[in-house]
């Protein structure tokens, strides 16, 4: 079993950064692929962006030049480092993994763009 712990959502300014944090725990697990996905109300959650163990990466159209997905894998962590913010990027962030043939979902974060 897998325990997920997501961290860094808020409130923020148009243009400005926030950087999300999901810490992954347990016993014996070798992690494939770490990413992060978001849901608006009564839309469908998303992909926002992966990153395999082996460092490809996949990022959704839309945050392309601005968000950068990264790894600790000494620590088993995913980051999301979130520039140039929109109020469309509005939605509730959830990490999620994948170890062998399981996926593990974290609680979610909610991050809100906002003057």
């Amino acid at each position: 079993q897998v325990q997920l712990v997501e961290s860094g959502g808020g409130l923020v300014q148009p243009g400005g950064s926030l950087r999300l944090s999901c810490a992954a725990s347990g016993r014996g697990f070798s992690i494939r692929v770490m990413g992060w996905y978001r849901q608006t109300p009564g839309k469908q959650r998303e992909l926002v962006a992966t990153l395999t163990r082996g460092g490809s990466t996949v990022y959704a159209d839309s945050v392309k030049g601005r968000f950068s997905i990264s790894r600790d894998n000494a620590k088993d962590t995913v980051y999301l480092q979130m520039n140039s913010l929109k109020p469309e990027d509005t939605a509730v962030y959830y990490c999620k993994v994948i170890v062998a043939l399981n996926i593990y979902w974290g609680q979610g974060t909610q991050v809100t763009v906002s003057s």
